[in-house]
């Protein structure tokens, strides 16, 4: 079986061949991702405090004075 490859991309769910490679309707292929993780793009999280128990929110109570 010879093997012939194409780069291609994801869009909107269907695989757009680039250079213009068109195939016959019918034709089977195969598709071969590499390596996933590595183009997942890490965004950055900035995560809100949280308290363990609901009951020490008096703890963190603000008091406002006048100097």
């Amino acid at each position: 079986m010879a093997i012939t490859t194409y780069e291609g991309i994801v869009e909107k769910g269907k695989i757009r061949l680039k250079s213009g490679v068109k195939l016959p309707d019918n034709v089977k292929v195969y598709v071969i991702v590499p390596d996933l993780q590595a183009q997942k793009k890490k965004t950055a999280r900035v995560l809100t405090p949280r308290l363990a128990h609901r009951e020490q929110a008096a703890d963190f109570k603000m008091k406002v004075s006048k100097e």
